[in-house]
């Protein structure tokens, strides 16, 4: 075999198996929670056994604690809601304040664009508590509404600054031949930008809810009612006792709540990349 084809060959091999290296280690979580939900207790504690495969038949235990001795199907239908709700607000925020930062022209448009994000960079154990104030101020305590009015606090920020790189890769030329055939500046915006600007806004959907079900702090604050926790409060909380772990239900929970979002990172991938990286290759 002439030697230019052994080094095409030997490139694409080692292509490859950096690729499936890749691919076994963000595979191997999810491995490691399906295999987990359905182990049997003794299974699981028993040093002997190989942690990475069946050592004892397969069980639906752990799936029937985690549905019927806790809500965790009201869990996760308070998290969709939250969800659903802080993305259609984050998205009526950041769209218009992303774009009219993108085409403000000067200094201040990247000033401001840049104090947006910044306050995004405020972790959440120092706003909690005044946060706390607020929400009690509106008798919102306890309420999933609470959530919902905090949570774009933190999503709008960073997606606006998303937003803003997105909409400058954006040829003003195109908005202004939408108004001189007769648009307004609003209906430019809609007819013309919005549609082309699909990545980005996928990838606000897909950083709220993520964002959204991995919250903790927030959740943990103004939440005290079981049946109102969202998934990553309830699963934590219901299924630790003192130093007793309930691991198959654990795994289960973070499983089921984790492969949807999974399915979405990788059905729009190349979508949420671009969102991501072209105003950085404009």
């Amino acid at each position: 075999m002439a030697a230019p084809a052994v080094r095409r060959w030997g490139l694409r091999a080692g292509h490859l198996g950096i690729v499936g290296l890749f691919t076994v280690f963000t595979a191997f979580p999810f491995y490691w929670m399906l295999i987990t939900t359905f182990k049997r207790e003794t299974d699981l504690l028993k040093r002997a056994n190989n942690p990475f495969v069946y050592n004892e038949p397969p069980t639906l235990e752990n799936v029937r604690i985690l549905f019927e001795e806790t809500l965790y199907g009201r869990w996760l239908a308070n998290t969709l809601f939250v969800g659903l709700l802080v993305v259609v607000i984050t998205l009526l925020l950041s769209l218009p304040a992303g774009y009219a930062l993108a085409r403000l022209t000067g200094r201040w448009g990247e000033r401001l664009g840049i104090g947006i994000f910044l306050t995004y960079l405020v972790p959440p154990t120092l706003l909690f508590i005044p946060m706390a104030r607020v929400i009690g101020d509106l008798g919102l305590q306890d309420s999933l509404w609470s959530l919902v009015l905090v949570y774009p606090s933190f999503t709008v920020p960073f997606c606006t600054w998303l937003l803003m790189g997105f909409f400058k890769a954006i040829p003003p030329d195109l908005e202004e031949a939408a108004m001189i055939d007769g648009h307004s500046r609003l209906g430019a915006f809609v007819r013309v930008v919005v549609p082309i600007s699909v990545a980005g806004i996928l990838t606000v959907v897909i950083f709220t809810l993520t964002l959204v079900m991995q919250e903790f702090v927030y959740a943990l604050t103004f939440i005290t009612a079981a049946r109102n926790f969202t998934v990553s409060v309830g699963v934590p909380t219901f299924l630790v006792h003192g130093d007793v772990y309930f691991w198959g239900s654990l795994m289960a929970g973070a499983f089921i709540s984790s492969v949807p979002i999974a399915i979405l990172y990788n059905l729009f991938v190349d979508r949420f990349i671009a969102g991501f990286t072209v105003g950085a290759v404009k």
